[in-house]
């Protein structure tokens, strides 16, 4: 199975992040993380985009 790379260092962030975050509070909502991830990485709409679709991949 091939893995999912994000471009740019402060989405990868992100996405290390919100596994880290899932890793520990499971019942934490992906859409509470993404905004959260937002904020904390000053991401642009096209990366919390692609931010939604990596959580729907990892449901």
């Amino acid at each position: 199975m091939s893995t999912i790379q994000p471009e740019g260092e402060n989405l990868r962030k992100a996405v290390k992040w919100i596994s880290e975050e899932r890793k520990y509070n499971p019942e934490i909502k992906y859409s509470k993380l993404i905004e959260e991830a937002c904020l904390k990485f000053n991401l642009s709409p096209k990366e919390a985009e692609y931010l939604a679709k990596f959580a729907n991949y990892e449901e």
